[in-house]
């Protein structure tokens, strides 16, 4: 394992920061007030590539490996965690396709990422959040038209009210259950499908959340991905690749609290001198940087082990479980610094420590990140 990025890593790298240094940063705040990406936004990060950095290069697609993904969603977390959110998502979309999709579906699906659209993961339900198997959402066969009916609702989905492609999880049993839990690609526009309220969130307020209402949503067997009752496994998969990305948006965010907290040690006077000249300063700061740090090389492990091909489910969930910790920390103890300054809307630091929380809660609490660590290594 190489700790040292590639040429071409650094080239994305500095790509994809300057990028966010233009088209994101400075529009952070208005983004946060308006609770929306800035208009044209997605279409310029189309335009760069970020959107389809999955999709394999047979299918038209960037083909990346994790570590540079990683990479660029670190840069883009550092921006905006919001921002990096809705991106991010098209990753989180298209692993159960590629995972599990037909040959059609595949080509489909990354044909659409790459003419620069947008596709959610809608998995999570007003009743199932971190019980996958509570899913209530339901899809019922027509054997002989060869259909699915699907009735249900689906809640706190990112790129929901903006995706042009949606892949729902609906139970195919009656009694529910895990057993039963199924995937379906449902296009945008289908009769019955809408999109209900708009989420008005305490942070990541530029990703777009909203709920989705299914009402005798009819799709074709065509649309579905993997067997019937193989979704649970294709969530789970899902999850697993996605996690580490998670962890890198973390990892991004909480570098940019350490840089702030830095730069304003070192330009902030009080007692004659600079507040970086006081050991307790310098003793949160080196405390942050090395959190910092842990958690990127806990990414950059998890992202190297799933380009190998070996199982990395626990280190995923480990990735994903410190850096948002470190996130959540690091966001806290770099606002402390700058004190009330930090706390004042002028400044970034509150939307970043706003942010900051979401991490410890999407694509799988904190929580159940240590349950799957613990069961991992006991079972």
């Amino acid at each position: 394992m190489e700790f040292a990025l590639t040429e071409e890593q650094l080239e994305l790298q500095e790509m994809v920061r300057e990028f966010v240094a233009k088209e994101i940063t400075p529009y952070a705040a208005e983004m946060d007030r308006e609770n929306h990406a800035r208009e044209g936004l997605m279409e310029k990060a189309a335009d760069m590539g970020l959107l389809n950095v999955v999709v394999p290069e047979e299918y038209g697609g960037m083909g990346l490996d994790s570590v540079t993904v990683a990479v660029i969603y670190e840069e883009l977390g550092k921006g905006c965690a919001g921002v990096a959110t809705s991106i991010a998502a098209n990753s989180l979309a298209s692993y159960p396709i590629l995972l599990a999709g037909t040959e059609e579906q595949k080509k489909a699906h990354c044909d659409l990422l790459n003419e620069g659209k947008l596709a959610a993961f809608a998995l999570t339900e007003p009743g199932a959040g971190s019980d996958a198997g509570a899913v209530s959402t339901s899809a019922v066969k027509d054997k002989e038209a060869g259909t699915y009916t699907l009735n249900g609702a689906k809640a706190f989905i990112t790129n929901g009210g903006i995706a042009d492609s949606y892949l729902v999880f609906a139970n195919t049993r009656k009694s529910g259950g895990i057993r039963g839990l199924t995937c379906f690609i449902v296009p945008k526009g289908t009769p019955g499908f809408s999109v209900g309220r708009k989420e008005d969130k305490m942070g990541i307020r530029p990703s777009n959340t909203c709920e989705l209402i299914l009402e005798d949503v009819i799709v074709p067997e065509s649309m579905r991905v993997g067997r019937e009752g193989q979704g649970f496994c294709i969530a789970m998969e899902t999850l697993d690749s996605a996690r580490p990305f998670v962890a890198s948006v973390a990892v991004g965010l909480a570098q940019s609290c350490l840089d702030l907290a830095a730069h304003y040690a070192r330009e902030r006077r009080q007692f004659g001198q600079p507040i970086a000249s006081f050991q307790m300063v310098q003793a949160m700061i080196a405390d942050m940087a090395m959190k910092v740090e842990t958690a990127r090389l806990m990414v950059q492990k998890a992202c190297w082990m799933r380009d190998q091909g070996v199982e990395f489910g626990k280190e995923a969930a480990m990735s994903k479980c410190f850096a948002s910790d470190v996130a959540m920390e690091v966001a806290t103890d770099a606002l402390q610094v700058m004190g009330g300054y930090g706390y004042m809307k002028d400044y970034p630091m509150e939307k970043k420590m706003r942010d900051a929380k979401i991490l410890q809660i999407y694509e799988g609490t904190n929580q159940i990140q240590r349950m799957v660590i613990a069961n991992k290594i006991l079972y």
